[in-house]
């Protein structure tokens, strides 16, 4: 079996949670051929591998949707009138009005030619008649432009060859999801969609705070993204989420109820647990860790206000920040500005490195995102018997608190972007060692019965042998 997992903007050139789990899943399944199918930003940015590729991964296909675009020479493409009709629905219409049949028949037909089609008339005619539609208060040379700019990277990554595949899998909607369900429509073959985070959610968090997408635009970018996970669920035979809230989630964005399974995220327990003695010796540092990339949807600012909170009541606290910081070297950057004004003393940024070699040390760990599905690093500190300060995001409070289980608290739970939370309950537990030994325990053994990864391999294993078998003839268009 070839199986084609679709991945944008992670594995295998960065590394981060998702990509953690596609090379666990890669690693495991050894008896499956897995073909890579990449969606990265430009070559400069993303060219070198973060993981050792598995040997059954035979191919790493990369699309590079920053990069320019070729210019096909100002062929120009004739559409029928049905394709101009589909075209101006994709274009004007909510993603929820749009006959995706269609779309998917127009894509097949042109892909060839799907530059020439964003740079020709008939989307030049689309974009007027929204500009005069939404009364516009914009040079129409700059609107028009915009929509070039939202839909050439899109076509971009569909105008490239497909891997050949048995079962094309996107861990993410997006551009790896339409790129999937293009692949499935185009060659009848299954396709599987995972989501980790809900991305429209996230992508339209990212645009509301951005400074490159201003004033109107905002909404026009946020239903684009709608569009694209529209997509991915109309087309997808099967759509597995990590928890009760994403899958709700996932149903009011117009994914079936009928397609969507909860698999949970699972780690290698044993490799991460630790037997933490009740009575440790009493050390002179109080330690604290985070496992994190280094980007704004991790909300280190928050973190690092909050460690000089803590500063100010434990002077032998210090900061671990476990993770990538080449990712975002602007907001790295920023962050090192902030850490500096605040004049911090003991935060240390190790860059990436192997979490279990430095995990024995922590005391406890923090998680300040502001976003976040079901997060591998909380697990694998719980594990081995760390407990966590969490913001309240994704599944955060279900894995720290349970969901009505017989194991107590794991941490804490607070608000995002609050500091002063985040530092009050790091010095509770620091006057309280008993709870932070008992907290770690509950967590250690949630784990231990909940989320180890031979639950959710067997879980996979299993879907991937039913869409093997069902492969030939099958078709959801």
């Amino acid at each position: 079996m070839r199986v084609c997992l679709v991945c944008e903007g992670s594995y295998p050139y960065v590394s981060g949670g998702v990509s953690s789990w596609v090379q666990m899943l890669c690693s495991e399944f050894k008896d499956v051929e897995f073909v890579i199918w990449s969606i990265a930003t430009t070559k400069a940015e993303m060219s070198q591998y973060k993981y050792k590729l598995p040997d059954n991964v035979v191919e790493v296909k990369t699309v590079y949707i920053g990069e320019n675009i070729e210019d096909k020479g100002g062929k120009h493409v004739k559409l029928s009138e049905k394709e101009k009709q589909t075209l101006r629905m994709l274009i004007t219409s909510s993603y929820d009005q749009i006959n995706w049949d269609d779309v998917f028949q127009l894509i097949q037909n042109n892909r060839e030619n799907l530059y020439n089609i964003i740079m020709g008339t008939d989307f030049y005619n689309c974009c007027l008649d929204i500009y005069k539609k939404k009364n516009l208060f914009l040079v129409f040379h700059d609107f028009l432009w915009n929509m070039r700019g939202i839909y050439l990277p899109l076509v971009s990554a569909l105008s490239g060859e497909i891997p050949s595949a048995d079962i094309y899998h996107a861990v993410s909607t997006g551009f790896a999801g339409i790129l999937a369900s293009c692949a499935s429509y185009i060659f009848k073959r299954p396709f599987l969609l995972s989501e980790h985070g809900i991305y429209t959610r996230e992508r339209e968090e990212d645009i509301i705070r951005s400074d490159w997408v201003t004033g109107e635009f905002k909404d026009i970018w946020i239903d684009f993204f709608k569009k694209l996970s529209a997509i991915a669920y109309h087309q997808a035979h099967l759509v597995t989420t990590l928890f009760e809230s994403n899958m709700t989630l996932q149903q009011e964005l117009g994914c079936p109820k009928d397609k969507l399974v909860i698999i949970s995220n699972g780690i290698d327990f044993d490799q991460f647990y630790r037997q933490i003695p009740k009575d440790k010796a009493k050390k002179d540092w109080y330690d604290i860790g985070a496992v994190v990339r280094i980007v704004p949807i991790k909300d280190i600012k928050t973190m690092l206000v909050a460690f000089y909170q803590i500063k100010n009541a434990i002077p032998k606290a210090r900061l671990h920040i476990l993770g990538n910081y080449d990712e975002n070297p602007e907001y790295y950057k920023e962050c090192m500005e902030l850490k500096n004004n605040l004049d911090l003393q003991d935060v240390i940024f190790y860059g990436q490195v192997n979490v279990r070699d430095y995990i024995d040390k922590i005391d406890l760990f923090l998680l300040t995102s502001i976003s976040e599905g079901q997060p591998l690093a909380v697990l694998e500190g719980m594990a081995a018997g760390k407990p966590f300060i969490c913001t309240n995001v994704g599944d955060c409070k279900s894995l720290i608190q349970g969901n009505h289980d017989e194991f107590g608290p794991a941490g804490y739970i607070v608000p995002a972007i609050d500091s002063e939370a985040i530092a009050e309950k790091v010095i509770s537990l620091y006057k309280n060692p008993e709870l932070l030994y008992q907290m770690g325990q509950n967590g250690q053994e949630r784990v231990r019965k909940y989320y180890r990864k031979e639950i959710f391999l067997e879980q996979f294993k299993k879907i991937y042998n039913q869409m093997g078998e069902e492969l030939y003839g099958r078709n959801r268009i």
